[in-house]
This record gives structure tokens, C-alpha cells and sequence, in this order.
């Protein structure tokens, strides 16, 4: 599996003073030197973490893949145009939640998927949807044009005990496979971390893990490069 680092949480802890430090861009460049696949930011509707100069800023620097997560929205979809990104992830967004609660509502928003991805591929952008791992998400994903599918692990993250994890790995592997067999890419994302990734490398198809919030935590022990290779030694033992 390859790992995409999410820089999100280096924008909080510059945020938390107001200062230019640390920067994301840096940690991204960081991230790539380590073994990093690509990096992935969101760029949020109140802005929490990631600003709009960070994204383009990024853009010019990123020289692996560029993930921009994002909200199903006009102005969301004007910036990717504008700004280029490899990938583009559509999230569900509150303003209210700490982080991503849940996939994105496929069902609810089917009916404007097509017309809404239609204009980031013309702009020669890939397009994902960070969905649960459920028969029906994929489909309608594969239905709706999406070029990936993100499958969301925070139910696997949550789960306690080797037989809870087991078994939610076993509902994400029947989703993988119909992803692959529907002709999608699939990466997965959210929760995983140093303690639960290695039961997770057990699947067969996904190509990418999205990692945030447990590299950076590791990174203010250790620095970023060493928590990034310690990540890759875990996904590829």
C-alpha cells in the first residue's frame, strides 16, 4: 500500500498562534523525501485548518500528488479548477464536527454527481468519493462517473478487539471487491493509525491509505520524516 500524508494538523498548530510556523507546505516536502505517495489537504467551507494561499502554495510544490478533500460545493468546484490538483476528494462537511464523521451522502446528492464531476474531469482531474464501504456507495459511485472510491475506516478504527475488527474488515474487503469488479480505484482512509494498520494491510485491492492525524501526533514526538518511514514499514512489512 502507498501512503498519502495529510498536512492538515501542521495548519492547526500554526493556526493556534497566528504565526507562519510550522508550515504545511514544508511538512508536505517532507512527507515526499520520507516516502510519501502524495499529500492530501482540506480545504474547509470556515477555512479551520488549510487557507486558500496553504493550497496554492501546494499546488506549486507538491511534486507526488496532490489531494485536495473538499466539500460538494460551486466555489469548492471553481478552486480545483483553478487550482489543479491530481485528485480531488468529495467529503461530507458540518462546521460543527471536529473531523469527517461518516461518508459522504451519496444517496442524498446522486442526482447532481455527474454534473458536478463532469467539469473537474474535463480539467483533467480525478475524482474520488470518500464513501462507507457499502454494495450500494460503490455502485452509485461507479454509476455517478467517480474515477476512485475512498473507503472510510473510522468504523474499523472504533472497533475493540481482534474479532470487532475482523469482521469490519470483512464488510470493507466484500466493498473492495465490488469496487474492482465496477473498474474503480479504491484507497482508504481515517482513524487508521501505528496500532490498528497492520491487521488493515491484510486486504487485498486498496492501492493507497490516507494518513493524518496519527503521523503528525508522532511526528511532534519524533519528527515527520522518521513517523512517515515508520508508517511505510508498517504497510509493508
Amino acid at each position: 500500500m502507498r501512503l498519502a500524508v495529510n498536512v492538515d494538523h501542521i495548519a492547526t498548530l500554526r493556526n493556534a498562534r497566528n504565526d507562519r510556523q510550522p508550515d504545511p507546505v514544508t511538512a508536505a516536502l517532507l512527507a515526499e523525501l520520507a516516502g510519501a505517495s502524495g499529500i492530501v489537504c482540506h480545504l474547509r467551507e470556515d477555512r479551520r485548518h488549510i487557507k486558500d494561499r496553504d493550497l496554492y502554495r501546494l499546488r506549486e510544490a507538491v511534486t507526488t500528488k496532490l489531494d485536495l478533500e473538499m466539500a460538494m460545493t460551486a466555489e469548492m468546484q471553481t478552486i480545483a479548477i483553478d487550482i489543479k490538483p491530481e485528485l480531488v476528494t468529495l467529503v461530507p462537511e458540518k462546521r460543527q464536527e471536529l473531523t469527517t464523521e461518516g461518508g459522504f451522502d451519496i444517496q442524498r446528492h446522486y442526482d447532481a454527481l455527474s454534473s458536478y464531476i463532469s467539469p473537474l474531469q474535463d480539467a483533467g482531474i480525478q475524482v474520488s468519493i470518500f464513501i462507507e464501504p457499502e454494495p450500494e456507495a460503490v455502485e452509485l459511485a461507479a454509476s455517478a462517473g467517480a474515477d476512485i472510491v475512498e473507503m472510510h475506516t473510522g468504523p474499523y478504527a472504533n472497533k475493540k478487539g481482534e474479532a470487532a475488527q475482523a469482521a469490519e474488515l470483512v464488510r470493507i474487503q466484500k466493498a473492495v471487491d465490488i469496487a474492482l469488479d465496477s473498474g474503480l480505484q479504491i484507497v482508504a482512509g481515517h482513524g487508521l493509525n501505528y496500532q490498528n494498520i497492520e491487521p488493515f494491510t491484510t486486504l487485498e485491492g486498496i492501492e493507497e491509505v490516507s494518513i493524518g492525524h496519527a503521523l503528525i501526533a508522532r511526528a511532534a514526538i519524533s519528527g515527520l520524516e522518521t513517523a512517515v518511514r515508520d508508517m511505510l514499514n508498517l504497510l509493508n512489512r
